[in-house]
């Protein structure tokens, strides 16, 4: 018998775009609803949950939120020029959202439920060109991740992610990677789509 995790309760923070386990995400909080909730995150040591926006607007009236997203833990904050909080969040652990309510001031929260991490898994040798492009894109698109250590391009999981995140997918097969539950799978659904990216 398959045993559920126990819901925990977390502040949602949708987003035009998906963040990965692994991922950095770079935000700047003007509205005092999400700067309660970095005030929040940083108090506690806890995260927030990411989830793609399916409908609304990151400012204004609450957004509709997609039901798999990800934790993201602050791992920096300081004071734009403009006198705006900037944050850096890295993405943790994915969750599916059981429920959610609205706060008095706007603010989304969920009862979520908490994914195990994707077990290490070695690319198999009929995604060496993933490896390959993964280093290219890395080079010219994500200078934070040149100095991963050459173990993480053998791991399944880290290569599928960081490809779905630089690759130019829209933001519904970003959702789609984020979703799948097999590392092999979502490697295959990357290579298949690759022909795509080609210059004729």
């Amino acid at each position: 018998m398959v045993t559920q995790s126990p819901l925990i309760e977390m502040p949602l923070f949708p987003l035009p775009s998906v963040l990965f386990p692994g991922g950095r995400l770079q935000l700047r909080i003007f509205e005092p609803r999400y700067l309660d909730l970095v005030r929040e995150c940083t108090r506690q040591g806890t995260g927030f949950g990411v989830c793609l926006m399916l409908d609304g607007h990151e400012a204004g009236a609450p957004a509709v939120p997609a039901a798999i997203g990800t934790i993201a833990r602050i791992s920096d904050f300081h004071r734009d020029e403009d006198g705006l909080l900037g944050i850096v969040a890295v993405g943790d652990q994915r969750f599916r959202v059981a429920r959610s309510r609205v706060r008095a001031d706007g603010l989304l929260r969920g009862e979520v439920e908490v994914w195990p991490a994707e077990p290490e898994h070695p690319v198999p040798v009929e995604f060496a060109l993933l490896q390959s492009i993964l280093e290219r894109l890395v080079d010219t698109m994500a200078p934070h991740w040149r100095l991963a250590p050459p173990a993480m391009y053998e791991d399944a999981s880290w290569v599928g992610f960081r490809l779905a995140e630089l690759l130019p997918l829209d933001a519904a097969e970003q959702q789609h990677m984020l979703e799948l539950g097999d590392p092999l799978q979502r490697l295959a659904e990357l290579r298949d789509i690759l022909p795509r990216f080609q210059k004729p």
